[in-house]
């Protein structure tokens, strides 16, 4: 299953949108350096979805605000 990502870092809140059935907005307060804005997404993704994050692949955009990710 591929959901399509559009994250927003540097936030001042930590907000998860769904937009439609496989795509999500992301608000979250981490900075986009070093990876730590794609973690956050990811962490917060899987709270949302109620799975572990290490079941999340990043699969595109790893340096776009524009993201695909894998649920394996």
């Amino acid at each position: 299953m591929f959901i399509k990502l559009r994250v927003h870092p540097d936030s001042k809140r930590a907000v998860i949108r769904k937009k439609d059935a496989d795509s999500y907005e992301i608000w979250i307060k981490e900075p986009a350096e070093r990876g730590m804005a794609n973690a956050a997404a990811l962490r917060a993704l899987a709270s949302e979805l109620g799975i572990d994050v290490q079941k999340i692949m990043l699969v595109k955009g790893a340096h776009s605000p524009a993201k695909i990710v894998k649920i394996i």
